[in-house]
């Protein structure tokens, strides 16, 4: 039997799917998605740079990474600023030094309107952050990391209509392009993926769809009759993101995986 497919010549699971040595920048990982990934790769046993514009929220989650025996550190950074996000991988390298893995997962809009009744700056500001971010996120991310893997939060709103937030579909479309051109011109150096993550009612979330409350969450939930019976969490997104991430991952990149509990994109 060849030793290319011999039991012997299969790492362990543990082994697969460590992140031991891996230095890992998450964007958007004060609260939600991204704090949910931040978590996960520390357990996994990555060192995590937690960034995001709120430094309070990000120093916090650090704190509670640290806590629980991981290594992290929290750093303010506004992604749409391409100088801060610069900083932002030197800071990683300072403080650990190196960078391997990139997550642009900061994201969002919570404006609800029409294309045709969508203000010029509500579209600038909504591509700055969804679309241009993840562009400077990783032609930073491929300045500084030697391999490793970068990883980008899209969402099932690029794949299809979505009236109401034709912004935020247009811009996903585009982070979905550029992950698999970014894929294309950074391998094998460099792996790119992205996720699509379906409905995980973080504070963005809410706020687009009016939910005010539990009860409203719980009929929210009920109304959209996922198949796997309820609303996603950032624990289902994070441990999709340590497989994209992970050794256990090595010949996958240029992918765009849906991840929603058997919903289809709204």
């Amino acid at each position: 039997m060849s030793t290319e497919t011999s039991p012997a010549a299969y790492p362990s699971p543990a082994q697969l799917f460590s992140l031991d040595g891996q230095v890992a920048v998450v964007t958007g990982g004060g609260r939600g998605i991204g704090e949910g990934i931040a978590r996960t790769f520390a357990a996994a046993g990555a060192r995590v740079v937690v960034a995001a514009r709120r430094t309070a929220e990000v120093e916090a989650v650090a704190a509670s990474i640290v806590a629980d025996g991981g290594e992290a550190i929290g750093v303010g950074c506004d992604v749409t600023d391409d100088a801060a996000v610069d900083a932002l991988a030197r800071t990683a390298i300072d403080a650990f030094g190196s960078l391997s893995i990139w997550v642009n997962n900061a994201g969002g809009s919570p404006a609800r309107k029409p294309l045709t009744e969508l203000s010029r700056d509500e579209w600038d500001q909504c591509t700055a952050l969804n679309l241009t971010a993840v562009w400077v996120g990783i032609v930073t991310a491929a300045k500084y990391i030697e391999t490793g893997s970068i990883l980008n939060i899209s969402s099932g709103a690029g794949t299809g209509p979505v009236p109401g937030s034709g912004h935020y579909g247009a811009a996903k479309a585009g982070v979905n392009s550029l992950t698999m051109t970014a894929s294309a011109e950074l391998a094998p150096r460099v792996r790119v993926n992205g996720i699509m993550p379906g409905a995980i009612p973080t504070e963005i979330f809410r706020t687009a769809l009016g939910i005010r409350n539990d009860d409203d969450l719980a009929a929210t939930e009920q109304a959209w009759n996922i198949p796997m019976g309820r609303f996603g969490t950032p624990l289902d997104i994070g441990t999709a993101a340590l497989f994209l991430c992970s050794p256990a991952a090595g010949w996958v990149t240029g992918e765009t995986w849906r991840i929603g509990g058997g919903a289809k994109p709204r």
